[in-house]
């Protein structure tokens, strides 16, 4: 169900299936979308497990703030609210390096940490990703938001993605588009502490990329297993026909993929 929490002077939209004593999940979004990216993961998994989708900030239903912030932190906070002391975490993209930051701050209470096409520390900064970061500047810049929206769904979506998906994308995208320039000056997001090393990481971890993700981002993840020396289980998987957003252009297939690794290593 649909709600929200106020952590540490912010309140976050939340979507919460409150399901009476079934281990927590925690759902991070991609920076292109929001928690609406869940929707058939957290149609799947209740009752089997209590999932939880915040709206990071700048995404959705939560406004960008003011201030700093670390999204990491923020997350730990709002489960910290609700009194849930162990959980699995699910990242999407820039989720998953959320995910890896708050597995790496809190290790004990991660029990597992399923990556789909994720963000992380050392993420090539190269000529084709800056080229298509200062084309989205330039085109919000402009206040040609539709230009900017299909731009991310051109690049980030596969060829297999079906028109409401694609429309799914565009919807989410603008929002966050819109909740990010009405933000005042001095918002932004930080590492409180300074970054936490891949190694501090002990969860098990799945890692999944996908076929028609970016090639800066199928390296990533191919080598992300051997960087996270201090889990205690990793798996690595390519799931076919999907493109940066497996859990909306491949939902059944992801939700089995996640559903069957929680099931290994989540009681």
């Amino acid at each position: 169900m649909g709600c929200s929490r106020t952590i540490r002077g912010m309140t976050l939209a939340l979507t919460d299936t409150a399901t009476p004593g079934a281990p927590a999940v925690v759902l991070l979004h991609s920076s292109i979308c929001d928690r609406r990216m869940w929707a058939p993961q957290l149609a799947a998994l209740p009752p089997m497990y209590r999932c939880l989708a915040p709206d990071l900030r700048g995404f959705g239903d939560t406004p960008l703030g003011g201030t700093p912030h670390d999204d990491a932190r923020d997350v730990l906070a709002l489960l910290d609210g609700l009194g849930i002391d162990r959980f699995a975490v699910v990242g999407s993209s820039y989720g998953g390096r959320v995910a890896l930051r708050l597995a790496g701050l809190v290790p004990e209470r991660v029990q597992a940490l399923a990556l789909l096409c994720p963000a992380a520390p050392g993420l090539a900064g190269t000529e084709a990703l800056e080229a298509l970061d200062a084309r989205e500047e330039e085109l919000v810049a402009a206040g040609d938001l539709d230009g900017a929206c299909a731009l991310m769904v051109e690049t980030w979506l596969g060829p297999g993605a079906d028109a409401s998906v694609r429309d799914g994308v565009v919807r989410m995208q603008r929002r966050a588009y819109e909740v990010q320039l009405a933000a005042p000056e001095g918002a932004g997001r930080t590492e409180e502490g300074g970054p936490v090393p891949l190694s501090a990481v002990t969860a098990p971890t799945l890692v999944a990329t996908a076929a028609h993700d970016l090639p800066e981002f199928r390296a990533l993840a191919a080598g992300l297993p051997a960087r996270l020396t201090g889990a205690r289980d990793t798996e690595y998987v390519d799931i076919p026909a999907s493109g940066h957003l497996p859990s909306m252009e491949r939902p059944e297939e992801t939700t089995r993929l996640v559903r069957d690794f929680l099931g290994r290593h989540v009681k």
